[in-house]
């Protein structure tokens, strides 16, 4: 698999660089391993914000707040409660970002191979671009993220109500395709498209434009302090669940209700809509945005500082 050299690439927001690919399996071992190593780091730093986002989203009337829910959650299962489903999304982090910014590099190349002959073909990409590329970054993502998500959530809710029903991710699996095939298995495929593709292209979107901004002039992005890194990643994600809430409340729910409960998203949002108003689609936000920070800060620091360790041995 090519990879995209990640600092040029990034570079090219503030300034003409034609995109270096790089053929050679080092460098495929490095995109893959980096992105691993920042999604491992989201994982452990925004699993709890993650749990009670969902239990917010799938539950009605069980807890009255963010701050209550994570004070059940301890006083029942105790703080290792709160890590409560992280072994699907820790074991799948690493293949759903080397993916989703492999996307985005593709999505990138695409952009550029767009453009007509009267456009400068290493001129920087515009806004439009660059949104399309990190809209279309979520597209070969969701084939991994759905599945993922759809075993993470049933796990996650576990617990509510003393019931059992899996005894671990696989046993999931296992049940889900019983029931229904694959099918239910990737049930929730829709809404999760819906969530990550605008989601995505404002994540990474704004992760450029705050890179460029913190950039000094004739300095690399790559050179970028700790602290910088921190910033731009993490206001990353906050751009990101900003807009991404009510798809995933939908999402939230159409995963973890009992089969039959929906016959669709638009069935899901029409019932979300009629039994507990337009203030549902916001439900987990407090949540959200408090793991939004953090978690994406971890994730681009996971990544970039992987990547310059790993360019230091190989």
């Amino acid at each position: 698999m090519s990879t995209v050299k990640t600092t040029p690439e990034a570079a090219s927001v503030a300034e003409p660089v034609a995109i270096e690919v790089k053929n050679d399996t080092a460098s495929s071992v490095k995109s893959f391993l980096s992105g691993g190593f920042g999604g491992m780091a989201s994982v452990i730093v925004g699993q709890p914000f993650d749990l009670v986002k969902v239990r917010l989203q799938t539950s009605e009337g069980v807890y009255k707040n963010t701050l209550d829910c994570f004070k059940q959650i301890i006083k029942k299962d105790g703080v290792f409660g709160l890590y409560r489903g992280m072994a699907t999304p820790f074991a799948s982090i690493t293949p759903i970002f080397a993916v989703s910014f492999w996307s985005y590099d593709l999505g990138k190349k695409i952009a550029y191979g767009l453009r007509t002959e009267k456009d400068n073909k290493k001129a920087p990409l515009s806004l439009a671009e660059i949104t399309f590329a990190g809209a279309f970054s979520a597209v070969p993502t969701t084939l991994f993220m759905a599945p993922s998500e759809r075993i993470k959530v049933l796990m996650q809710i576990q617990g509510q109500g003393g019931e059992q029903k899996y005894k671990g991710p696989m046993d999931a699996v296992r049940q889900l395709y019983k029931e229904g095939g694959v099918r239910s298995i990737f049930r929730g495929t829709g809404a999760t498209l819906l969530r990550d593709s605008p989601g995505s292209a404002a994540y990474f979107l704004a992760y450029e434009l705050i890179k460029k901004g913190l950039t000094p002039a004739g300095a690399r992005p790559e050179d970028l302090s700790f602290g910088a890194v921190l910033f731009a990643g993490g206001m990353a994600g906050v751009a990101m669940w900003t807009i991404a809430i009510p798809p995933d409340v939908l999402k939230s729910r159409l995963q973890s209700a009992p089969a039959g409960t929906y016959s669709g998203l638009g069935d899901c949002l029409k019932k979300t809509l009629k039994t507990d108003g337009p203030s549902a689609l916001f439900k987990g936000l407090g949540p959200a945005m408090l793991r939004a920070f953090p978690a994406n800060a971890a994730t681009f620091l996971g990544v970039e500082y992987s990547m310059r360790a790993m360019n230091m041995l190989f």
